[in-house]
């Protein structure tokens, strides 16, 4: 038996759209993130990119379990010297709730070129409202 290699007329790539309202941060990155490289297909091939653009509307609305408000920051670097830049998920969820999920997710993706091609195909918005009605993206429910 041969195996089976995807090709880019092999994929059908479909728009789905996520509600993050009341989930919890990790466990929807982790799904999400399944789904833009393509594991949750039959045709999925680990170097090739095989998965479905996502949607993800009500950012600003996830919750987050344990200590996390209080205990987890983001860490930036200016390449200056004393150029270090801590930030509170708390902070970051009130001026930019978008950037949380993002960077959950983005943490899961591969860190190859691969990756960064695939984590182009992931969309988040703070409120219910999105651009990509024109997409039509089908309603979809992570597991939870």
């Amino acid at each position: 038996m041969k195996t089976f290699t995807a090709r880019t007329d092999d994929v059908q790539r479909k728009w789905l759209l996520v509600d993050a309202e009341g989930k919890t941060l990790g466990r929807l990155a982790t799904q999400v993130s399944m789904v833009l490289r393509g594991k949750h297909k039959a045709i999925y091939t680990p170097s090739f990119d095989t998965g479905d653009h996502v949607v993800v509307v009500n950012a600003e609305k996830i919750s987050l379990t344990g200590r996390k408000p209080e205990d987890k920051r983001y860490f930036r670097h200016t390449m200056y010297p004393g150029g270090i830049h801590w930030t509170s998920i708390i902070e970051t969820l009130e001026k930019h709730p978008e950037r949380v999920v993002f960077r959950a997710v983005r943490g899961m993706m591969p860190k190859t070129k691969l990756g960064r091609a695939m984590i182009k195909k992931l969309k988040v918005y703070a409120g219910p409202s999105h651009p990509h009605e024109a997409q039509q993206p089908e309603a979809w429910e992570p597991r939870s």
